[in-house]
């Protein structure tokens, strides 16, 4: 049909349409952009695999989003999809180099690998918001690569699935160090976010948006702040130890205390106008988080 993104269902027709030999092994594959022929025109609808594919880029020509901002990716970095996602070949292929591990489910599935991949959140994560690595750690996930591939080209024996998978998971946690170090390095991008998010809550519950949209869901804030849910909420785990719907909740639980204050509206009205459709939603959240109910705030509040 057309308008509808390539599907690849298998590794071999990956290789085949990036100009690529067929794969060492069916399941297990990496591709160097450097040496692939394809035309991104093909692809410009998007693609999906039914793979993961992890992806070392050692350059990049021209920026990429960031939040609201655009940061150079001259120097490479890291990117990573998990299978059944929507790729777009001008946000995520075009005109790098660099390596591609390719992953199918299949070959991972025999393993704890399989359910622990999915702790990962990165494989979450979109195309602005990829790994970027300092020379060290480039050569550290550079390693990984060329280990995975020479054991590739090697004779495969009864080993080799596992001295891969063991690489693969090696692959992974370090790429879960770099990006914990990721979030702590890019301090200032990060409260730059924080902030954003503050004013974005802020204005929601100031505006009374609630009371025609509803609570504000983590979906919501992650769209209008450009981030994927799961990265916003990683780094809102590094920079305040909290995911992003305790950080709604607790701004909910702030403008909540504020009205209880004022005393103008009573507490079905102030849940309603907090986008609860239920008050009792509204009293067990509060109590939840702050030990106290609605009523027992306002009377402690009154006596003092």
């Amino acid at each position: 049909m057309k308008n509808q993104p390539k599907i690849f269902n298998s590794l071999s027709e990956l290789h085949k349409a990036m100009g690529q030999p067929k794969p060492m092994h069916p399941l297990v594959s990496i591709i160097n952009y450097g040496e692939a022929v394809f035309d991104a025109k093909d692809f410009e609808n998007g693609i999906i695999l039914d793979f993961y594919k992890i992806s070392f880029k050692t350059s990049f020509n021209g920026k990429i989003k960031y939040g609201h901002g655009f940061y150079d990716f001259e120097e490479g970095g890291m990117s990573f999809v998990a299978p059944g996602q929507l790729l777009k070949m001008q946000e995520e292929e075009a005109d790098y180099s660099g390596l591609s591990l390719h992953i199918h489910p299949d070959f991972i599935r025999p393993y704890s690998l399989n359910a622990t991949i999915k702790q990962y959140g990165f494989f979450n994560y979109t195309a602005s918001e990829a790994l970027y690595l300092s020379e060290k750690e480039k050569e550290t996930i550079l390693g990984v690569f060329k280990s995975i591939l020479n054991e590739l080209n090697e004779r495969i024996d009864h080993f080799s699935q596992d001295v891969i998978i063991s690489q693969i998971e090696l692959l992974l946690n370090y790429s879960n160090r770099f990006y914990n170090r990721q979030f702590i390095t890019r301090k200032a991008v990060n409260n730059d976010v924080l902030a954003q998010l503050e004013t974005l809550l802020n204005d929601y519950f100031n505006d009374e948006k609630a009371l025609l949209k509803g609570l504000p869901t983590v979906a919501f804030a992650a769209e209008e702040l450009n981030l994927s849910p799961r990265y916003l909420s990683d780094l809102l785990r590094n920079v305040c130890g909290q995911n992003t719907q305790q950080f709604i909740h607790d701004k909910l639980i702030e403008k909540a205390k504020e009205y209880i204050v004022k005393g103008t509206f009573s507490i079905s009205e102030i849940a309603y106008k907090l986008g609860f459709e239920h008050p009792q939603s509204f009293n067990k959240l509060f109590k939840k988080k702050t030990n106290s109910t609605p009523v027992e705030f306002q009377q402690s509040f009154t006596k003092n």
